[in-house]
């Protein structure tokens, strides 16, 4: 056990080995021929045998959309809860039971939307769950309104004319609520799908995992630029130069923040070196920002943030054991000053 990532320290080993048809309940899977989601499943059910997680040390959470469908694939605990209200369950959930690893999965819309408070509360408390948000830009199960995360200019049955709202990047938003680990990655690449969501696992603490995904119904083909031999998405990786497009250009440090520059022009030594350690998250917000929903045309993929810091859950219970011992037991605070007698 002591050899295990950190975030899976406290959950059992299955008493034999599993493999992803362990983890594939009996349900059909019914989500739109083309969704993307099919592929996340796919690659979340080949991880967890690798992980070492017995089903019964399994649950996920959902709220209320296409992506929510989730726990009734996977053969473990989960529940199908109420929207936007996941990180909340699974918050009490991670308090209460150390022994599990929990996994919250959700929309644009379920997540930003009405759940936008429980989402950054569950990420500024560092709570021990990993939040996979499906981001389609889309309401997708109400049939094909605007949702937080929808481009500007989308014509929805919702904006006739086109959504004049801004849109909310979530990883930006993850950061600003100083989320421990915060990645991005793309459901058609299942390689980087799959690495991303292994350190997620292997975090301790609040993980979120933003997965651009299609849906192919109501918003088909927005990531379609960042898909295959693509020079639109930049890849993060610790220890490497931040480049793009076959090494053309990179993300320097200018007198405004980051920019793209071409790397003949401006020498590799000026080309940022990733780091997802660095405590201080002004970094990572600022390549958060290098993305389309900011009107660019370019989009960072890989772990943006990954620090530690003690877990809410964890505190929690240390303090609970505390109060149990001593002067400060139930007792204790029973006689203490701020009583009176009715």
């Amino acid at each position: 056990m002591s050899s295990r990532p950190e975030g899976l320290m406290h959950v059992p080993l299955p008493l034999t080995p599993l493999t992803r048809k362990d983890f594939t309940s009996d349900q059909d899977v019914r989500w739109c021929p083309g969704c993307g989601d099919y592929a996340v499943l796919a690659a979340f059910q080949g991880l967890l045998p690798e992980l070492g997680i017995a089903r019964e040390n399994l649950a996920v959470i959902s709220g209320i959309g296409c992506s929510s469908r989730f726990p009734y694939y996977v053969d473990s605990y989960g529940m199908h809860s109420i929207h936007g209200r996941a990180p909340a369950i699974a918050t009490g959930l991670a308090t209460a039971r150390p022994d599990l690893s929990v996994w919250v999965v959700t929309g644009d819309g379920d997540a930003l939307s009405i759940g936008g408070n429980h989402l950054v509360h569950a990420l500024r408390r560092n709570v021990n769950i990993t939040v996979l948000l499906f981001n389609n830009r889309i309401y997708g199960l109400t049939k094909g309104q605007y949702s937080p995360t929808s481009q500007p200019g989308l014509v929805t049955k919702s904006t006739p004319f086109g959504s004049v709202d801004a849109p909310l990047n979530p990883v930006s938003l993850a950061l600003g609520a100083e989320a421990t680990f915060v990645a991005r990655s793309l459901d058609s690449n299942r390689a980087h799908l799959t690495g991303v969501l292994r350190a997620a696992a292997a975090h301790r603490g609040a993980a979120l995992v933003e997965i651009y995904q299609n849906c192919p119904i109501f918003n088909d083909g927005p990531f379609d630029g960042f898909k295959g031999a693509s020079e639109s998405a930049i890849w993060l990786t610790d220890g490497q130069p931040i480049t793009f497009a076959d090494g053309r250009y990179g993300i320097v440090q200018g007198r405004r923040g980051l920019e793209i520059a071409e790397v003949s022009e401006a020498g590799l030594d000026a080309v940022l070196v990733h780091d997802s350690s660095i405590d201080d998250p002004t970094r990572a917000f600022a390549l958060s920002r290098l993305t389309d929903s900011a009107g660019l045309t370019q989009a960072p993929f890989g772990v943006f943030r990954d620090v530690s810091r003690p877990a809410y859950d964890d505190l929690v219970r240390d303090q609970i054991a505390g109060a149990r011992e001593g002067s400060r037991g139930l007792q204790a605070v029973l006689a203490g000053h701020d009583t009176w007698t009715v």
